[in-house]
């Protein structure tokens, strides 16, 4: 493979691993989505289920990232108070709210019938 495809991997793992370290938000995420996976194989929910639930919890942590990303890059360019970057920062933490919103009815739609028996 040639060295600048794997060294993109590399990039990626360390921005993730920043994420995961430096930013509250993210980490919530990802110990609420650890928890709601336990939960997921306690309960026994199906394996279309359980690909379900992974891939909303992917999506709420990858808006965040998203969301830390535009913040940074925003901050980086325009420091000063404006309202386009307030904005822009406002809509990149619209999206997490949607995408937790969302990932809280797909819980509720899988676990609520398997905790009402």
């Amino acid at each position: 493979m040639p060295k600048k495809f794997i060294q993109s991997f590399r990039y990626a793992r360390l921005g993730a691993a920043h994420s995961l370290q430096t930013e509250r938000n993210i980490l919530i995420h990802f110990v609420i989505g650890l928890l709601v996976l336990a939960l997921a194989v306690y309960l026994k929910v199906s394996p279309v289920e359980l690909a379900v639930i992974v891939l909303t919890i992917t999506l709420v942590i990858v808006a965040e990232m998203i969301n830390t990303a535009i913040e940074e890059a925003v901050d980086l360019v325009k420091p000063e108070r404006h309202p386009l970057a307030a904005l822009a920062k406002n809509i990149a933490a619209g999206a997490v709210l949607t995408a937790a919103i969302g990932s809280i009815a797909v819980g509720l739609l899988i676990f609520i019938p398997r905790l009402m028996r």
